[in-house]
């Protein structure tokens, strides 16, 4: 049986114990020429400037800061961390380190290598590769055992119906990265919304240049096939548009006839026909 919450309450203040302020070892404060020695052969060079500060880490443990001169490391400064055994007249160096102050220069926060990689990045003779376990990619059909077999004829006649519904591959595309690809090419330049589609005649989806692609991503996406269009080449939404709709034809003017030329030649004597 669980005790009343009052007695609870005082059997768990009981058991905390009092936190007490680290005191700094007064030996360890007073060593400031002896961590001044560690910095300085620790930093060779780079140099060590003036002293700023200590810090009390634990019992008979201090930290010895001093300031780095180094015109690279501008807000740095040097900790050099003194320990003193029980009973002992003198500290002993534990650890020297260069640390960031407030007002350091840091670098970047490091970002890996997956994240890092933006569309586009991918150039001539750079290979990008591909997790087992991209979320876009899932296992296609490639006939398993028998897909290397060229007997029997009815494996045969599977493979050729298999590549040519484009499902002769490992891996393929997977529903989140369908819906991904198409939220992206919606909102890039070949989809709805800009505008090029907002002043073209009409969309593409009724233009004879518009090829629709196949399988799922066919009900909402084609290629643009006209050469003079912004978008040849590139995937467009069905709702996008251009002033390059097959629909836009040329006005048939009637073709300007020359001027007329006027006979002006005029003869003194009258023509006669038995001249």
């Amino acid at each position: 049986m669980n005790a009343p919450a009052s007695e609870q309450v005082t059997k768990r203040t009981r058991t905390v114990k009092a936190v007490k302020a680290v005191k700094a070892d007064q030996i360890g404060v007073d060593a400031i020429e002896l961590a001044r020695a560690a910095a300085t052969e620790a930093a060779g060079p780079m140099g060590v400037g003036e002293h700023l500060g200590i810090e009390a880490d634990a019992d008979r443990v201090v930290s010895h800061f001093f300031a780095c001169p180094h015109p690279g490391y501008v807000g740095w400064r040097w900790s050099v961390t003194l320990v003193r055994a029980a009973r002992a007249k003198t500290p002993t160096v534990n650890e020297v380190v260069l640390l960031p102050g407030e007002a350091a220069l840091l670098a970047s926060s490091w970002v890996p290598w997956a994240d890092r990689i933006q569309p586009g990045d991918v150039t001539a003779g750079l290979l990008l590769p591909t997790p087992l376990d991209d979320p876009r990619l899932e296992p296609g059909y490639t006939g398993g055992e028998e897909a290397a077999d060229a007997d029997p004829a009815e494996a045969s006649q599977i493979r050729a119906v298999v590549a040519e519904l484009g499902l002769g591959r490992e891996r393929v595309l997977s529903r989140e990265g369908r819906d991904e690809a198409a939220e992206r090419w919606l909102a890039s330049d070949g989809g709805p919304d800009n505008e090029l589609t907002r002043q073209a005649p009409d969309v593409c989806e009724s233009c004879g240049y518009f090829v629709r692609l196949g399988g799922s991503l066919g009900t909402l996406f084609g290629a643009c096939a006209n050469a003079y269009s912004p978008s040849d080449a590139h995937v467009v939404s069905v709702d996008h548009g251009c002033g390059g709709h097959s629909s836009v034809v040329a006005e048939a003017k009637a073709e300007e006839l020359p001027a007329p030329a006027w006979e002006t030649i005029a003869w003194d004597e009258p023509i006669s026909l038995f001249d």
